[in-house]
This record gives C-alpha cells, sequence and structure tokens, in this order.
C-alpha cells in the first residue's frame, strides 16, 4: 500500500472488518481467544470491536460467551436508468455513475432507457424485480414520469429524476430556465459584436417530449436575448421541434432554410448540443453557415471541437455532466439513511464560448444547492 493510501487508512476498522470475516467462515461460535490468536489485535480492543459489533446488531453472544455472525452489512443496490447509449451526455453522466459508485462501494444496476418511453417503463419493472434500494432515473419524455414513478413508488423504491422531474421523486438536474438565459444571453452578445446587435430570425429549437420544465430553456433563452436586443419583432421568432436530436433538427430547419432567402441573419439557440449540430448540418448543407449563430446545451466533445474550428456554433452551456456521478451517489446515500434532502438538487453548470478555450479564461457559473 502506497505512502498517499496509508495516510487515510483506519486500523481499527480494517481490525472490525477482520473480526467479520472471521466470524463469517467459522461454523460454531468462537470464543474471544480464538479470534485473539486469529488477529493477534489486543484483547482490549478486540473487546471492545466484539462490544460495537454486537450493539449494532451484526453479531450474538451465548451463554458461553462465544460469538456468531448474525447480520452482515448490506451492499447499497442502485439501480442507473441511462437516457440513451447513443447520446454523448448521457454516455458521459453514465461513465460519471459507474466511477463514482465504484469509489463510494455501492453496486450498480445499468439499464439504457434508449431515449423510449416504452423502454423506461420495462426497465422501471426489471429494476423491481431485481430488488434495488434506489434508482436513478434518466429518461426525459415528461408524459411518461408519472408511470415510471408509480412503478416504483408501488415498489417502496427510493427515486431520483435526473434532469426531468418525476411525481414523489428527488430533482436533480440543470436549472432549466437559467440555462436558457444564458444562451440567449450568450446569442445577444454574439448579435451585438458581429452583427451589430441585429437578427434577422431567433430560431428556438425545442424538446417537447421533455416536458414545459425543459422547454424552459427555450423560454429563458428568449428572455435572456430580449434584455439585449429589443428590436427582433416577435413574428421573427421561429419554434422548430428538434426532438433534441441531431437528424430530425436537421430536417426541420432544412425544410425553414427553403423558403427563405440567402444573406438573413439567423440566431439559435437549441435545446440539447445534438439540435445545435443538427442545425450546423443544415446550415452547411445549403451553404449558409455565415448567416448563422448558434448555442446548445452541454458541450458535447464534438461541439467543442467546432467552436474551436470557429464554426457558426458560438457557444454552449456545459452542465458538467463529470459531477453528475459523485453528485447523484451522494443523494442517494444520504436518502438511504434518512437525511432530508432538499426536493431540487442543482448541477454547476458553466457558459463555454471559443474565446473562452482559447484564453482558458474565467467560466461563468451557475448556481449550486448543497445536499
Amino acid at each position: 500500500m502506497g505512502k498517499t493510501k496509508l495516510a487515510y487508512f483506519i486500523p481499527i476498522l480494517s481490525k472490525a472488518f477482520d473480526v467479520i470475516e472471521l466470524l463469517e467462515i467459522a461454523s460454531t461460535p468462537v470464543s474471544l481467544e480464538y479470534l485473539f490468536l486469529k488477529t493477534k489485535t489486543p484483547k482490549t480492543t478486540l473487546f471492545r470491536i466484539l462490544t460495537t459489533l454486537e450493539h449494532r446488531g451484526y453479531i450474538a453472544k451465548n451463554e458461553n460467551r462465544k460469538y456468531r455472525l448474525v447480520s452482515r452489512p448490506k451492499r447499497l443496490r442502485f439501480g442507473f436508468a441511462s437516457q440513451s447509449a447513443e447520446m454523448p451526455f448521457s454516455v458521459a453522466v453514465s461513465a460519471s455513475v459507474q466511477r463514482a459508485a465504484a469509489a463510494s462501494g455501492v453496486e450498480i444496476v445499468t439499464l439504457d432507457n434508449r431515449y423510449d418511453a416504452e423502454t423506461a417503463i420495462r426497465n422501471a419493472h426489471e429494476f423491481v424485480q431485481r430488488g434495488v434500494d434506489l434508482v436513478l432515473e434518466f429518461q426525459v419524455q415528461e408524459n411518461v414520469a408519472p408511470r415510471v414513478a408509480n412503478i416504483f413508488k408501488r415498489a417502496d423504491i427510493n427515486l431520483v429524476g435526473i434532469d426531468v422531474p418525476h411525481p414523489s421523486a428527488t430533482y436533480f438536474g440543470v436549472d432549466n430556465y437559467e440555462v436558457g438565459f444564458e444562451s440567449g444571453d450568450v446569442l445577444a452578445r454574439h448579435a451585438c459584436e458581429m452583427w451589430d446587435g441585429k437578427a434577422d430570425w431567433l430560431l428556438c429549437i425545442g424538446f417537447a417530449e421533455g416536458g414545459s420544465f425543459v422547454e424552459s430553456r427555450i423560454t429563458g433563452a428568449f428572455e435572456g436575448l430580449r434584455q439585449r436586443i429589443c428590436t427582433l419583432p416577435a413574428d421573427r421568432l421561429v419554434r422548430i421541434e428538434g426532438r433534441g436530436m441531431r437528424h430530425p433538427t436537421s430536417v426541420a430547419v432544412a425544410e425553414f432554410l427553403r423558403n427563405r432567402s440567402k444573406g438573413k441573419r439567423v440566431l439559435v439557440t437549441a435545446a440539447t448540443d445534438a439540435s445545435a449540430l443538427g442545425v450546423l448540418d443544415a446550415a452547411r448543407q445549403a451553404g449558409r453557415e455565415q448567416d448563422f449563430a448558434i448555442v446548445g446545451q452541454d458541450c458535447t466533445p464534438e461541439v467543442v471541437e467546432e467552436m474551436q474550428k470557429g464554426s457558426a456554433i458560438v457557444g454552449s452551456i456545459s452542465h458538467q455532466a463529470e459531477s453528475y456521478g459523485p453528485r447523484l451517489i451522494q443523494i442517494g446515500i444520504s436518502i438511504m439513511r434518512g437525511y432530508a434532502i432538499p426536493p431540487y438538487n442543482y448541477v454547476k453548470h458553466s457558459v463555454v464560448t471559443p474565446a473562452r478555450l482559447k484564453t482558458g479564461g474565467t467560466i461563468i457559473d451557475g448556481n449550486e444547492d448543497s445536499v
């Protein structure tokens, strides 16, 4: 064991585990003397360990002053329903959860919701069958959330809803209105610096399946833009449904461009980075990338690469996927221990732009509620 690891080593706790493991393999109750000979632990220390374990209900002592194991510490078992193994942000969150669970000693059962409501329902039933203690639910369709939540409620399984609220569940994710507002502010700054504060269209690439909570990203973006640019008429705001996905967004934006002339300046706020990339695809296919300024959500690697290349993607709001795992596991353990947890727990978010990527300057952080 290295010096760094030894600094965090707790000898008395290690000795307690030695005792538990010896009692676990013993076929009959054993004496203090037997445990002393096996562990070489001073008898006074050994007696204190045994008394503590007896008090906590892990061992029992018979009339002959011999000890046997009656219970062993139960390892927490969490279910994690990932959004989709094909979505970069979801993959990053899944990796973060797996790392945090391993570090905390929590067993994780992972199922893929495949961005599909019926799959999410089937997975919920499977978690119940597997007897998990708590579920971290990452499914994005608001209309199925009550059904999923009810499955766990009937099974008396605690639930944490990720990014989309579920009835009676603890929420963890971004403040959707706030991240939307900040995306609108990035667009407004770009328009002021590059287009003399003028624009011809504002495209809001929504995600209706996520429900009103996720859609507030679009509401926030419009307000963030309006605070700096007040000249854009309401009829120049166009909402396009992209389902949070690249191809559907690309098709919808291509249709929008078909009947509109080149040279019009288009600001775009997208509910996800996948949609932002879909807008970029459509703009490039139409030979009109120079007319666009796009801001996404999630700050996925491909979007970062596009910003570094100087594309029409001028910003993205990082939801810091790497922070999801430690916070989710922390919240889950706290719930299982009976601690009071706030109903809404917000992850930090940061505004990422090409300029900040080049300079490595300060990134604007959003709010975070602590557990």
